[in-house]
Protein backbone atom coordinates (compact mmCIF):
# COMPACT_ATOMS: atom_id res chain seq x y z
CA UNK A 1 0.00 0.00 0.00
CA UNK A 2 3.00 2.50 0.89
CA UNK A 3 4.46 1.88 -2.23
CA UNK A 4 1.17 2.51 -4.50
CA UNK A 5 0.92 6.05 -2.00
CA UNK A 6 4.12 6.42 -3.02
CA UNK A 7 3.93 6.68 -6.58
CA UNK A 8 0.46 8.49 -6.09
CA UNK A 9 2.34 11.44 -4.48
CA UNK A 10 5.21 10.97 -7.43
CA UNK A 11 2.59 11.44 -9.87
CA UNK A 12 0.95 14.49 -8.47
CA UNK A 13 4.04 16.05 -7.63
CA UNK A 14 5.47 15.81 -11.16
CA UNK A 15 2.19 16.94 -12.66
CA UNK A 16 1.73 20.24 -10.12
CA UNK A 17 5.25 21.03 -11.52
CA UNK A 18 4.43 20.77 -15.15
CA UNK A 19 1.16 22.69 -14.28
CA UNK A 20 2.63 25.23 -12.60
CA UNK A 21 5.41 25.95 -14.95
CA UNK A 22 2.91 25.77 -17.82
CA UNK A 23 0.64 28.53 -15.68
CA UNK A 24 3.62 30.97 -15.02
CA UNK A 25 4.54 30.68 -18.61
CA UNK A 26 0.90 31.55 -20.15
CA UNK A 27 1.17 34.95 -17.50
CA UNK A 28 4.04 36.23 -18.51
CA UNK A 29 5.57 36.70 -22.25
CA UNK A 30 7.36 33.47 -22.97
CA UNK A 31 5.56 33.72 -26.23
CA UNK A 32 9.38 34.57 -27.92
CA UNK A 33 12.66 33.67 -27.54
CA UNK A 34 14.57 34.34 -23.74
CA UNK A 35 16.98 36.88 -23.56
CA UNK A 36 20.61 35.38 -23.74
CA UNK A 37 22.81 34.49 -20.73
CA UNK A 38 25.88 32.98 -20.14
CA UNK A 39 26.62 31.58 -16.58
CA UNK A 40 29.67 29.71 -14.87
CA UNK A 41 29.16 26.13 -14.39
CA UNK A 42 30.21 24.22 -10.66
CA UNK A 43 33.25 23.47 -12.32
CA UNK A 44 34.26 26.66 -13.61
CA UNK A 45 33.46 26.82 -16.62
CA UNK A 46 31.26 29.14 -19.11
CA UNK A 47 27.94 27.93 -20.35
CA UNK A 48 25.64 29.98 -22.30
CA UNK A 49 21.38 29.65 -23.37
CA UNK A 50 22.68 29.58 -26.68
CA UNK A 51 24.04 26.30 -26.89
CA UNK A 52 21.18 24.75 -26.17
CA UNK A 53 19.32 26.35 -29.58
CA UNK A 54 16.80 24.52 -30.91
CA UNK A 55 15.70 22.89 -28.05
CA UNK A 56 13.15 23.05 -25.68
CA UNK A 57 14.48 24.75 -22.64
CA UNK A 58 12.93 24.98 -19.10
CA UNK A 59 15.23 27.33 -16.50
CA UNK A 60 14.45 26.16 -13.03
CA UNK A 61 15.84 29.15 -10.66
CA UNK A 62 16.79 27.40 -7.00
CA UNK A 63 18.36 28.33 -3.39
CA UNK A 64 19.57 25.32 -1.16
CA UNK A 65 18.21 27.65 1.64
CA UNK A 66 14.85 27.22 0.03
CA UNK A 67 13.18 23.84 0.95
CA UNK A 68 10.63 23.50 -2.01
CA UNK A 69 13.44 23.89 -4.03
CA UNK A 70 15.26 20.90 -2.19
CA UNK A 71 11.84 18.55 -2.57
CA UNK A 72 11.41 19.40 -6.19
CA UNK A 73 14.76 18.59 -7.65
CA UNK A 74 14.57 14.96 -7.78
CA UNK A 75 11.33 15.12 -9.18
CA UNK A 76 12.89 17.62 -12.27
CA UNK A 77 15.70 15.25 -12.70
CA UNK A 78 13.41 12.52 -13.27
CA UNK A 79 11.45 14.52 -15.47
CA UNK A 80 14.35 15.63 -17.26
CA UNK A 81 15.62 12.17 -17.93
CA UNK A 82 12.69 11.21 -18.83
CA UNK A 83 12.30 14.18 -21.63
CA UNK A 84 15.77 14.62 -22.54
CA UNK A 85 15.88 11.99 -25.61
CA UNK A 86 13.27 13.96 -27.07
CA UNK A 87 14.75 17.70 -27.28
CA UNK A 88 14.23 18.88 -23.42
CA UNK A 89 16.40 20.63 -21.70
CA UNK A 90 16.44 21.73 -17.84
CA UNK A 91 18.90 24.43 -16.50
CA UNK A 92 19.44 24.39 -12.93
CA UNK A 93 20.20 28.27 -12.43
CA UNK A 94 21.46 28.60 -8.65
CA UNK A 95 20.81 32.03 -7.09
CA UNK A 96 23.28 31.49 -3.49
CA UNK A 97 25.57 34.19 -2.77
CA UNK A 98 28.68 31.25 -2.16
CA UNK A 99 29.37 27.78 -4.05
CA UNK A 100 30.36 25.94 -1.87
CA UNK A 101 26.32 25.31 -0.39
CA UNK A 102 25.53 24.44 -3.63
CA UNK A 103 28.30 21.52 -4.11
CA UNK A 104 27.34 20.54 -1.01
CA UNK A 105 23.87 19.89 -1.41
CA UNK A 106 24.40 18.36 -4.70
CA UNK A 107 26.90 16.15 -3.08
CA UNK A 108 24.08 14.88 -1.06
CA UNK A 109 21.35 14.90 -3.57
CA UNK A 110 22.85 14.89 -7.22
CA UNK A 111 21.27 15.84 -10.26
CA UNK A 112 21.77 14.62 -14.07
CA UNK A 113 20.97 17.89 -15.63
CA UNK A 114 23.35 21.59 -15.86
CA UNK A 115 23.35 23.50 -12.92
CA UNK A 116 24.73 27.23 -13.48
CA UNK A 117 25.59 29.78 -11.04
CA UNK A 118 24.40 33.15 -10.79
CA UNK A 119 25.25 34.65 -7.40
CA UNK A 120 24.72 38.22 -8.32
CA UNK A 121 21.11 37.58 -9.26
CA UNK A 122 22.16 39.24 -13.10
CA UNK A 123 19.69 36.22 -14.76
CA UNK A 124 17.43 35.40 -12.50
CA UNK A 125 15.01 38.45 -12.25
CA UNK A 126 14.87 39.23 -16.36
CA UNK A 127 13.94 35.40 -16.81
CA UNK A 128 11.66 34.69 -13.77
CA UNK A 129 7.90 35.70 -13.57
CA UNK A 130 7.64 38.16 -11.04
CA UNK A 131 4.63 36.53 -10.19
CA UNK A 132 6.36 33.34 -9.50
CA UNK A 133 8.46 34.76 -6.32
CA UNK A 134 7.56 34.41 -3.04
CA UNK A 135 9.00 34.66 0.62
CA UNK A 136 9.58 31.12 0.28
CA UNK A 137 11.55 30.52 -3.07
CA UNK A 138 13.36 32.52 -5.03
CA UNK A 139 12.38 33.29 -8.50
CA UNK A 140 10.05 30.00 -7.64
CA UNK A 141 9.13 28.68 -11.36
CA UNK A 142 10.67 29.54 -13.95
CA UNK A 143 9.42 32.15 -16.30
CA UNK A 144 8.13 28.91 -18.70
CA UNK A 145 9.31 26.20 -21.39
CA UNK A 146 11.23 28.59 -24.24
CA UNK A 147 12.41 27.56 -27.26
CA UNK A 148 15.82 30.16 -27.77
CA UNK A 149 16.58 31.87 -30.53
Amino acid sequence: MRSDTNKWLKRCAMAAVVMASTAFAAAGDASGPAPAFTLATLSGQQAALSQYKGQVVMVNFWATWCGPCQQEMPLLDQMYKKYKPAGFTLIGVNVDKQESPVKELLARKPVSFPILLDPANQVSPPLASPSATSPARPQSVPRGVTHPA
